[in-house]
């Protein structure tokens, strides 16, 4: 295990988001059928489990994409069920996707700036009139900004067009606009996919500095089962929407369901 494993997320941390008999249904299809289970404050967490398992989905249904059939989910102990996305993000969730939703046309700075901008505190009127606030918000959103690319190791790919990015740095830059939203909890959906096994490995130190660095918790969807080992705390994995198991690291990688339904199967590919 990692020694960022031994850091934030054990010693009895208060959970920051709980799911309690999660459970979607489109039509006759049950997607996600009462999944319960909390994430740490301050930890990082690992939602793992085979293709069609329902892993997006429950994403879907945690940031508001989707409506929650029955159960609950709450977020610091209130509920976030059935919200709309914006006041969930605004109540510090939110996310990446499984596939890169950057402005492609847009510069890997601006790619940014359109997330520090749902902070702004001036108005049409104000930015109209360029009134000195106006000067100042944006001078300090861009200041933010490149504070953020800094951190993420984009800051001298500022002005390339974000589409011209090499995949594994998309993959970054979506990430550091999630975390231009001041989250509080955030959710990775495969931030690995497509990467090489030295990109995967950077990736794994990088979350693990983010959740360092900006006192976050984190909960991550991902296939590359030596990133998932490598920095999660707790790991639930689901089966057909179902809860197939639920525990420490070790526990999930050698329990003889996890093997034969998710580990075993991707050793024999």
């Amino acid at each position: 295990m990692s020694p960022e494993n031994s850091q934030a997320g054990s010693g009895g941390a208060q959970p920051i988001l709980e799911l309690k008999g999660l459970t979607k249904r489109f039509g006759g299809l049950t997607a996600v059928n009462e999944v319960s289970f909390t994430v740490t404050e301050g930890g990082i967490s690992g939602l793992i489990g085979p293709n069609g398992a329902g892993k997006t989905t429950v994403f879907n249904l945690i940031t508001g994409v989707y409506r929650v059939s029955s159960g609950d989910i709450l977020f610091r102990g209130r509920s976030i069920a059935n919200q709309e996305p914006f006041r969930i993000a605004d109540a510090g969730v939110t996310r990446t996707f499984q596939n890169i939703r950057l402005f492609k046309n847009l510069s890997v700075l601006d790619n940014v700036l359109t997330a520090c901008h749902t902070s702004a505190r001036y108005g049409l009127f104000e930015a109209f009139f360029r009134l000195p606030i106006f000067a100042r918000e944006e001078k300090a959103l861009r200041e933010k900004a490149m504070e953020l690319l800094g951190i993420m190791g984009l800051a001298e790919r500022a002005d390339i067009i974000s589409n011209n990015l090499p995949y594994g740095l998309q993959r970054r830059l979506e990430i550091t606009r999630a975390l231009a939203l001041d989250p509080k909890l955030l959710l990775l959906d495969e931030p690995a996919a497509g990467m090489n096994p030295d990109e995967t490995i950077q990736l794994m130190n990088l979350i693990a500095e983010i959740r360092r660095k900006f006192k976050l918790s984190v909960l991550v969807i991902e296939h590359h089962m030596d990133l998932i080992m490598g920095i999660c705390e707790h790991i639930h994995v689901l089966n057909f929407g179902c809860t197939l198991a639920d525990g420490q690291p070790e526990l999930v990688a050698n329990d003889p369901k996890v093997v034969e339904a998710y580990l075993g199967a991707e050793e024999t590919e």
